[in-house]
Formats: C-alpha cells, sequence, structure tokens
C-alpha cells in the first residue's frame, strides 16, 4: 500500500483508448455537459435538478444526477464541511462528472459547491464548452423559512457547525451561464430553463 506522501506518484501515465469521448457521443445523438448547480442550502437545487433531469429523460437525452447529498453518502462519506473539505468534495465530484461526460452523458452535478476558486477549476477540467454554471438564486431569508430539512435552525441554535449561509461563506457566481431566481417562478418554469439550455448547446446538430 501506498504511504500519504506517495499520493504524487511520478510513475503514472495515461493509458491511450480506442474508443474516444467523440465516438461515444455520437451513438447517444447529443452533446456531453455538465450542468453544475451552485446555490446555498434550501435553495431548490435538488428540487429543480430533479425536475430538470425528467425533461432531459423524455426528450432524448441520457443523463446522470450527481446529488451533494447521495455523492457524501456514498464516495465522499469520509468527508466533513471544514473547508479543505468541501474543496476535496468538489474536486471529486468534478473528476466523476468528466468521466460521466467522457462517457457521452449529459451530467446535472447539484452541489453548494461554495467557493468560486473550485468552481472554475471544475470548469477548466472538464472543458468550457462542456460546462454550464447554473446559479439557484435564493435569498438566504427565504432558504431559511424554508428550511426543509431543518438544518438553518440546527446551525442557528449553534448545533451545526460550518454550515454554509450562517458560519462557513457562500461565494455567489459572478456571471453563470443561467440565473434561475426561484423566489420569481415556481420549480418546474426552472427546469424547463434548465432543459431548454441544454437544447441549445448540446443536441448533435450544434
Amino acid at each position: 500500500m501506498a504511504a500519504l506522501g506517495d499520493r504524487g506518484a511520478t510513475n503514472l501515465g495515461l493509458q491511450a483508448l480506442d474508443v474516444t469521448p467523440a465516438a461515444r457521443a455520437a451513438l447517444k445523438g447529443h452533446r456531453p455537459g455538465v450542468l453544475w448547480f451552485t446555490g446555498l442550502p434550501g435553495s431548490g437545487k435538488s428540487t429543480i435538478a430533479n425536475l430538470a433531469e425528467r425533461r432531459l429523460h423524455a426528450l432524448g437525452f441520457h443523463t446522470v444526477l450527481l446529488d451533494g447529498d447521495n455523492v457524501r453518502h456514498g464516495l465522499n462519506r469520509d468527508l466533513g464541511f471544514t473547508d479543505d473539505d468541501r474543496r476535496e468534495n468538489m474536486r471529486r465530484v468534478a473528476e466523476i462528472a468528466k468521466l460521466f461526460a467522457d462517457a457521452g452523458l449529459v451530467v446535472i452535478a447539484s452541489f453548494i459547491s461554495p467557493f468560486r476558486a473550485e468552481r472554475s477549476t471544475a470548469r477548466e477540467r472538464i472543458g468550457r464548452d462542456a460546462f454550464a454554471e447554473v446559479f439557484i438564486d435564493a435569498p438566504a431569508a427565504l432558504c431559511r423559512a424554508r428550511d426543509p430539512k431543518g438544518l438553518w435552525a440546527r446551525a442557528a441554535a449553534g448545533r451545526l457547525r460550518n454550515f454554509t449561509g450562517v458560519d462557513s461563506p457562500y461565494e455567489p457566481p459572478d456571471s453563470p451561464d443561467l440565473r434561475l431566481d426561484t423566489a420569481a417562478r415556481p420549480a418546474d418554469d426552472l427546469a424547463a430553463r434548465v432543459a431548454d439550455l441544454v437544447v441549445r448547446r448540446w443536441r448533435a446538430s450544434n
């Protein structure tokens, strides 16, 4: 077993593969891409992501949905919520999203992803043409009022540490590819806008 100090191994190379990402995408009938949802806890990310995937599936897109809570139950169950753990969480998710995109899928990654630098790194890793940042924009007051999991209340009472929006920062996107105002429009309307973005960008004829 490699020691912790061996993580930066220099004896590795990239294996050449005969079936390319372009060849895989050709079988799908559409171009691959990653929709990166970001927003405060309780902003509506998971709800809109689920509705958007249903629409895309009905339109014939091959999709996969990576949800923050679900990923933390498996792949990232060893990570906490410190800033460093959040950065590692996003690094792993970006790598997984890239693998799925290389397989020809439209990936919906729904995560708080609070730091601009990590979202920018994900865009560069996945590729600018295959990446769309979707800002699920809801004010903190609205998220606190919704509080579907009771997490805002626990954080405000001091029973939950490193909670984004209370004692951990959130950096909203400066120029997202799509901004969705969940205070102004119902979730299904916003999901339709996500599907429209995918159709415009990643239909095979584009």
